[in-house]
């Protein structure tokens, strides 16, 4: 048993594209930003992920399988 094992790769997020919409949730004062999805039902915004900076939000974008993502205020 090795103490130093590599972590599992994070499994590729799924979503239903009828269903949800990706959405970054960004604060008007501080700038933080959340990634999740926006129940199209419903209109509730899930959240999924903190994302920081532009890099955190390509790597979103990436794990989703989405070239455009909504942003809220």
């Amino acid at each position: 048993m090795s103490l130093f094992k590599r972590r599992p790769k994070a499994p590729v997020m799924r979503y239903d594209p009828n269903a949800q919409q990706p959405a970054v949730r960004r604060s008007i004062c501080t700038g933080e930003m959340t990634a999740g999805f926006i129940d199209l039902k419903t209109g509730k915004f899930i959240d999924l992920m903190r994302v920081d900076g532009q890099k955190g939000l390509e790597a979103f974008k990436r794990d989703i399988g989405a070239d455009e993502v909504k942003e809220i205020y």
